[in-house]
């Protein structure tokens, strides 16, 4: 049986569609795989979340292949409750950056590192902790996660690091405010973003691109005082830290580390903003270092006015991609 032109146009227009769909089908794997061996995960971090009465919260019991969750909903080893008479506990304030999913295992979170460090000063003390970082957090948020979770578990010490989503949400409100950025369409996730990785990770890259290019065209950018800027995290934060020094013998805060340094290049800068640039278009690296300086700064006074320690010294952390998997993500290093 002989075919039509018509007939053989379509044959070979479905025969590349399913081509096209299979090597399609194939990347996707293949980047599913990648971020498999690298994370311990194919999907998103999300998957790892629930909503309990308007709080996003891990869920218990949860894994991956380098995340495990105990079965309070913390990330880290399994913690006794009540709490034993001779536990000295300690609790980690925090956002993804504190909960730290992009090292290789539990173990190499820092929060897990520093208490492995108490312990080795003092061998003869039942130290535990509590790793009551959610990737997302506002100071808000851990301020009620603190009064229904944390506080309940009696943490001898509550250790407090937050900024950068406090910083997206304030900057993200004056830029809508100046006309500048379209409060969130830029980074709005399409059903394909949320559905395909490979997708998600094409559009991400292209705007991490897009946004750097921008950075160095200085134009279009939000116009801010230094001074202006952290009223609500101030608030938060001060909240916070009253509340954890009525439950905690020892409170501390944490100035905020973040790749992005003075004495980089503009180009140098540009990289290592790369991905708060994508959460932050309407910055440029001179405004983010002002913008981390300024909640550095509120960090500081508020320990002060407390009477809480401050733990400083974010510069330590070398800037580079040994220590930082991005803008403000560590790396087992």
């Amino acid at each position: 049986m002989r075919l039509s032109h018509r007939q053989k146009v379509v044959l070979a227009t479905v025969f590349v569609v399913l081509v096209l769909a299979v090597l399609l089908a194939l990347a996707e794997g293949s980047v599913r795989l990648r971020q498999w061996m690298a994370d311990g995960h194919s999907g998103k971090i999300a998957d790892l979340l629930e909503m309990q009465d308007g709080l996003r919260v891990l869920k218990p019991g949860a894994s991956t292949r380098t995340i495990s969750v105990n079965f309070l909903g913390f990330r880290g080893p399994p913690l006794a409750q009540p709490k034993p008479d001779d536990a000295f506990r300690i609790a980690f304030v925090g956002a993804s950056t504190t909960f730290c999913a992009e090292v290789s295992g539990n173990d190499m979170t820092w929060p897990d590192l520093v208490t492995e460090t108490v312990k080795t000063e003092y061998p003869s003390v039942n130290i535990d902790y509590i790793n009551a970082a959610v990737p997302g957090y506002t100071l808000k948020s851990s301020l009620l996660n603190f009064r229904r979770r944390v506080a309940p578990l009696e943490p001898d010490v509550t250790v407090i690091y937050h900024a950068t989503n406090d910083l997206s949400w304030e900057t993200r409100s004056l830029a809508v405010d100046q006309e500048i950025y379209d409060g969130g369409a830029r980074t709005k996730k399409s059903w394909l973003m949320e559905n395909s990785q490979l997708w998600y990770l094409v559009v991400k890259n292209l705007s991490v691109k897009k946004a750097q290019m921008e950075a160095l065209d200085q134009r279009g950018k939000l116009e801010f005082s230094p001074s202006d800027l952290g009223a609500d995290f101030r608030n938060y934060l001060t909240q916070l830290v009253n509340e954890a020094k009525e439950v905690s013998s020892i409170v501390a805060l944490v100035t905020f580390s973040h790749r992005i340094r003075p004495e980089q290049t503009a180009e140098e800068q540009v990289a290592a903003a790369a991905s708060a640039l994508y959460y932050m278009p309407f910055m440029d690296p001179q405004g983010l270092l002002a913008a981390f300086a300024r909640y550095n700064q509120i960090i500081a006074e508020i320990a002060a006015e407390t009477g809480v320690i401050l733990i400083d010294g974010e510069a330590l952390v070398p800037a580079d991609g040994e220590h930082f998997n991005d803008s403000v993500h560590f790396k087992d290093a």
